[in-house]
């Protein structure tokens, strides 16, 4: 298992600088290891990690824990909280790992006298707090069947609607109506502009 150092070094590369949480996720994604019984970073699909913010948060978690959005081992719920939860997908055992409401304020006990701001007591005190300060640890049960989380990769499915293709078994059936979510009521947009396949249809004015 690498060391911290390494790891915030690597999340430091990926996010162009360190800062305080990134420490905060590479500490997390360390720390669910060990409780889990696992060893990071993985390879392989072992670990499920959902984080709570799509922020800096993450690229600590991604450095600790090898998960990353491309192997389907890390997903992204914005809630915009510094927490993430973990399943070992092997016996399903599920964490949830939040730092503490009063973590930020005492860093500063832990930090080192050239520590210069309150930002740098976080980053330096993070590093070195015990984990009993640092974080609250839940155990949890997801809200839906792992193998639903997780779907089924190279399953396809054809939008009866848009006629657009929807990958991973995330279709949605609709009175015996094969759907995609957008199709279904879930869309995060409006469209502006008719769908006909044409870029020239496109047109924007500044």
């Amino acid at each position: 298992m690498q060391n911290l150092d390494s790891i915030l070094s690597e999340s430091a590369k990926r996010h162009k600088y360190l800062c305080p949480r990134q420490v905060l996720g590479a500490r997390m994604g360390l720390f669910a290891a060990e409780l889990l019984g696992i060893k990071v970073p993985r390879s392989d699909k072992r670990l499920l990690v959902i984080s709570e913010t799509d922020g800096c948060a993450v690229d600590g978690l991604i450095a600790a824990t090898g998960c990353h959005v491309g192997s389907r081992t890390l997903r992204i719920l914005d809630f915009g909280k510094v927490a993430a939860t973990f399943t070992d997908i092997s016996t399903e055992a599920t964490i949830r790992i939040v730092p503490k409401p009063e973590a930020r304020s005492r860093a500063a006990e832990h930090a080192p006298p050239l520590a210069r701001n309150k930002w740098e007591a976080m980053l330096l005190g993070y590093q070195v707090m015990p984990l009993s300060d640092l974080f609250v640890v839940q155990r949890v049960k997801l809200d839906r069947p792992l193998s639903e989380i997780i779907s089924r990769p190279r399953r396809k499915a054809t939008c009866e609607v848009c006629q657009e293709e929807i990958i991973n078994g995330r279709e949605v059936l609709n009175n015996g109506v094969v759907l995609c979510r957008t199709c279904a009521g879930e869309s995060y947009y409006n469209s502006l502009v008719p769908l006909t396949g044409m870029v020239e249809d496109l047109s924007f004015t500044m």
